[in-house]
């Protein structure tokens, strides 16, 4: 994973993994009246300036970071959940069901459950800490209502490119809490001036 300092002045990452994408300035947007209306709306409801440049690549730059962390907590806990279930699945069917005894059966389902049992409670565990932490989720919120700002600046004629600024997953992003404190806004003050 590529740090902040990595990135030219206005570059971010779009997607994990994904190709450097450069910020389209909050001028461009603004151009279009609909879109600056709807970033104007959208300022007093989610306390953020989406025509801010260097907020605007702040947040993308922390939505990557975000989107990574969910990624790799997905891998850790997920990959070894799928491979253990596949492995007694293919155990089961090759060679456990034949077993002479019931007992010995249910000893090995009773053991497979608790395997798969304890990886599935980390997985959701994990899943949980990531999806559920609220300055995240306000974090999430804004990157997908700059998103639609920005799509409305597409479709009133501003050079926008498509599916900008390139990363989910949008259809769980989640709303916005006004409540929650901004530590996400706080840690980075100052970080991303060049």
């Amino acid at each position: 994973m590529r740090e902040n300092s990595d990135f030219g002045e206005w570059e971010f990452i779009g997607r994990r993994g994904g190709d450097v994408v450069t910020l389209v300035g909050g001028s461009v947007i603004a151009a279009v009246p609909e879109a600056k209306q709807a970033a104007e709306e959208a300022e007093r409801e989610f306390r953020f300036d989406f025509l801010d440049d260097r907020a605007v690549l702040a947040l993308l730059r922390r939505r990557h970071i975000d989107e990574e962390d969910m990624f790799k907590a997905g891998l850790v806990h997920g990959l070894p959940l799928a491979l253990v279930g596949f492995a007694a699945v293919i155990y089961w069917g090759g060679v456990a069901q034949y077993w002479e005894t019931a007992a010995a059966r249910a000893v090995y389902l009773a053991a497979v459950a608790a395997v798969v049992g304890t990886q599935l409670f980390f997985f959701v565990l994990s899943a949980m800490s990531h999806w559920g932490d609220p300055v995240q989720q306000n974090l999430r919120a804004r990157a997908r209502k700059y998103r639609e700002i920005a799509h409305i600046a597409r479709r009133g004629g501003a050079d926008v490119p498509a599916h900008y600024p390139h990363y989910g997953p949008y259809p769980f992003a989640a709303n916005f809490r006004p409540e929650v404190d901004d530590r996400e806004q706080t840690e980075s003050e100052g970080s991303d001036d060049h």
